[in-house]
């Protein structure tokens, strides 16, 4: 199932306007999450909001927002208060300017959305709006309302539709001044940098994302699989320390070393990641994640007939699959 709008309203480019949708371009749900649970009971556990100096259960109906002043002061803001000076959506997003896109500092950027046509109208309007933008190569800035905020969002052609990205405000965006004030200045060989270029023109490549393993994701299934197939868990060894390198030109030139005994495995490696074929359907998560053992009265054959038959399906696996993004209602 395709994952609901999170905004629906119009795009306006002064007098051109188009129905459209937002969809959010990114989702974290696929990811493996955990519950807190209770070790003595394997129940889970469930949070209640106390007063911080009585310790008594405070009812929903009782909690309001508060702006602390200092240490025991809070201005309380009502409900009511902040209904008053919520933005209306006007459900538009009005382009104001057209900008460079290498004038967005990427600091500014938060999260991308796609932006379609909603319905089988204001097509024609769409693709005037996204093809002046694509043919000016610019990037168009304009705003949103959603969640009672006022967002700016940056848009531009993405295949053939549009993409959205939320930027942040100025106050948001913290200086690098207070950061970089104490880095040295130092100065370089150019030997040096010529073995760093060295490096660097042997790792080079093309950007492949699809080549990328969250090899922490696929630990942990694992490790969920095994424990609930009853197999072994063995502690990882510990990393064997490289020793300590003084000296910056025996660094890089070790490193340019180890370039060139890791090369062929790392080539053999990409291509053979680049030969598999997707497979034409996608399983989610939970098909990854082994089925439960039978419980209760089943007899230790029938177990072990279980364990041995989820190894198998965990060996096949070579890595995690992706579930669908959950459905979010519009906006």
């Amino acid at each position: 199932m395709a994952p609901r709008a999170n905004w629906k309203g119009f795009l306006r480019l002064s007098l051109v306007t188009c129905p459209v949708a937002l969809y959010p371009a990114t989702s974290d749900t696929e990811k493996v999450s955990f519950n807190q649970i209770n070790r003595k009971t394997g129940h889970r556990i469930k949070y209640l909001k106390v007063d911080a100096e009585t310790g008594d259960e405070v009812t929903s109906e009782d909690i309001v927002k508060g702006y602390k002043v200092d240490t025991d002061t809070y201005i309380e803001v009502t409900k009511d208060e902040l209904d008053d000076i919520a933005l209306d959506s006007t459900h538009t997003i009005d382009i104001d300017e057209f900008v460079p896109k290498a004038d967005i500092d990427n600091r500014y950027l938060i999260r991308p959305y796609y932006l379609v046509p909603d319905g089988k109208v204001g097509h024609d309007a769409y693709a005037v709006i996204r093809e002046t933008i694509r043919s000016m190569d610019k990037v168009a800035i304009g705003r949103v309302v959603l969640t009672n905020r006022e967002h700016i969002i940056a848009l531009e052609p993405l295949e053939s539709g549009l993409m959205g990205t939320l930027l942040r405000y100025p106050y948001e965006v913290r200086s690098e001044t207070e950061y970089f004030d104490e880095i040295q200045d130092v100065k370089l060989t150019r030997d040096m940098l010529d073995l760093a270029k060295h490096i660097v023109e042997k790792k080079s490549g093309a950007f492949e994302p699809e080549l990328f393993e969250d090899h922490y994701e696929t630990a942990l299934i694992d490790l969920i699989n095994k424990k609930r197939s009853g197999a072994p868990i063995t502690a990882k060894a510990a990393p064997k320390s490289g020793g300590n390198i003084i000296n910056l030109m025996d660094a890089l030139k070790k490193s340019i070393a180890n370039e060139k005994d890791a090369a062929p495995a790392a080539k053999v490696a990409k291509e053979t990641a680049k030969a598999k074929k997707p497979k034409k359907r996608v399983a989610g998560q939970r098909e990854m994640l082994l089925p439960i053992a039978g419980k209760g009265g089943k007899d230790a054959a029938a177990k072990t007939a279980t364990r041995e038959a989820t190894r198998e399906t965990s060996k096949k696996a070579d890595k995690p699959v992706r579930a669908p993004a959950r459905a979010k209602k519009a906006g």
